[in-house]
This record gives C-alpha cells, structure tokens and sequence, in this order.
C-alpha cells in the first residue's frame, strides 16, 4: 500500500468515477490509475469500486469505508506539509477564502485590509459561490475557509463557528409610503412588488418561511445575488428591495431609505467554516478573530477537537 494508491482513489471519486480525467488531475496515465487501484483492491482483499466492464461506476459497501479512511489519512498528510511550510516562512504563504457575494463586497474588505497590513507576504484569495458550492470548496482543498450564512453549518465534515449577527432591511426611495409605517409588516410588504436575494443567499430562506408562516405570497419581482442589483431597480421604481442590513450605507445610498425589518425576519448569523481535523495556519487564526472579534484562537481549536459546530 502507498499514498499514491490512495490519491487516486480519492481523485477517482472526486472525478466522479472518471479515470481519465483522475489521471489528468494526477498528472499521470489512466492505466496506471486502474492498475493502482486493482493493486490496492487486492491488497485489502475487497472491491473499492463497482464495475461494468473495464469502467467502475460507483463506491461499494467496503468501498466507502475505505474511501473514509482515506481521506483522513490524506488530510494528515495534508497538515504535516503545511506545518513544515509554517514553521519554515511564519509570516508568509496563501491563503484561500471561499465566500459568497454578500460577505465579500460588504463585510470583508475592512477585514482583508486589515489582515494584509499584519501578513504582507500572504498571497490572500478570495473565491465565490453559492454556500453549497463554497462548502465544497473547503471539503475538497480548495479553500481554507467558507465565509457564508446559509446552511454551511448542516454541511458534514465542516467546523463551523458564528461570526457575527445581522438583520435585513427594507430598501424604498426617499417619499415612499412605507416609511410612515410605525412597525413595517409583512402584510404591507406582500402589498408592494418584491426585489430580493435568489433563494440560495443571504438569509433568502428566513424570508420565505416567514411569509409562508402567514399564508402570504410576495410578488417577487426579481431576485439576484447582488445586493447592488437590488437597489439599482428600487430607485427604478420597480419594487420595494428586501436586503442585508449590512449593504445599505446611508452616504453611499442617498437616494434610498432603509426600514430595519428584523422583528419580521429574525436576527442571521453569519459563520465561519473549516473543515474538521484540519492545520490552520497562524495567520488564519488571526483572520479569523479581525473577522469576529468574540472569536478567538483557543474556542476555535476547542471547536476542532470536539468536532462540534460552536453556537453563540
């Protein structure tokens, strides 16, 4: 048995059972892909992969067991590298955060300018996506950390702790009649076309159960992923815009009021995501307390070895 047995088992799954494209991952043959594994099947004395022909098409009993193990042996593998890489540059190395739009547009530059003007030999990446896909992002390597507030602390393999609180609002132009409103309610938002959030970001899912809580169907005019989006067809005139609290700036906005509306929506809570057991650099602690202040380096190991997400 050898690693390079278990990378391509890894890589087979993660391509989805397509050898050659594992192979092409690796760097290397697509024989010597299916010959590692036969070997390391029969080594182990089981069938790791279901076959038809020549082609596997999927994970047997065993296999995913085996598949289990394997990829905690590569993610210790994974931590002994990055220790040798730390404790050889303290200061310096990369860093990939995986986020959606929200956070990245809103909340983190005042983070991330903050944490380079501390680390200015990281190389700092930011990549986007749905909260699905940046879950992913961290569970298969590419990413470091997921920054997000849906559901990333239900994703199985992923530590995740509350950063901070926030609550939507209700953007209108400056004259518009739901600013006379003592307490905004959702029967007079469902009386106004709606421009909001696809329903795969920013707390979208708190707004739809309230509504439905209510037997109440929005006229949804337009969704988007883009805060900026949003408030571009408010001041067209198209709708009323239900946003993140956090995207609205009263200097920048001018031409837009905004209405608090977390008695309606309740309070989200954003979090930060990394995948469990695994090496956390120095600097991504620091990122991650300039990021939550009420986080710091010992509640975020103690999250790790008790292999619980941390609630507020």
């Amino acid at each position: 048995m050898n690693l390079h047995q278990l990378r391509f088992v890894r890589e087979a799954v993660r391509q989805n059972f397509n050898l050659t494209d594992a192979a092409k991952a690796l760097f290397t043959s697509q024989p010597g892909v299916s010959k590692a594994i036969i070997e390391l099947e029969e080594e182990l004395g089981v069938d790791i992969f279901t076959r038809h022909g020549k082609r596997i098409r999927g994970l047997t009993e065993p296999g995913r067991l085996v598949l289990q193990s394997v990829e905690l042996i590569m993610q210790e593998i994974d931590s002994l590298k990055r220790i040798g890489k730390e404790y050889a540059a303290q200061d310096s190395g990369s860093f990939t955060i995986a986020t959606t739009h929200t956070q990245a547009r809103y909340i983190l530059p005042k983070v991330v300018q903050a944490f380079m003007a501390r680390y200015p030999k990281v190389r700092l990446s930011l990549l986007q996506g749905n909260p699905r896909q940046i879950a992913e992002m961290v569970k298969n390597d590419q990413a470091d950390m997921a920054i997000a507030t849906e559901s990333i602390a239900a994703v199985d393999g992923l530590i995740t702790l509350p950063a901070y609180q926030w609550e939507h609002v209700v953007v209108v132009p400056p004259e518009h009649p739901l600013l006379k409103s003592q307490a905004v309610s959702l029967e007079e938002i469902a009386s106004y076309p709606v421009i909001t959030y696809d329903s795969a970001f920013a707390g979208r899912s708190r707004i739809d159960h309230a509504f439905g809580l209510r037997n109440l169907k929005p006229d949804v005019l337009l969704e988007a992923i883009d805060a900026d989006v949003i408030k571009t067809y408010v001041e067209l005139g198209m709708g009323i815009g239900i946003i993140a609290g956090m995207a609205f700036d009263p200097e920048r906005d001018r031409n837009l009021r905004a209405i608090p509306v977390g008695h309606l929506f309740g309070m989200n809570v954003s979090r930060v995501a990394v995948k469990q057991g695994a090496y956390l650099r120095s600097y991504i602690y620091t990122f991650i307390e300039l990021l939550a202040p009420t986080l710091n380096r010992k509640m975020v190991e103690g999250a790790m070895r008790g292999g619980e997400n941390y609630e507020l």
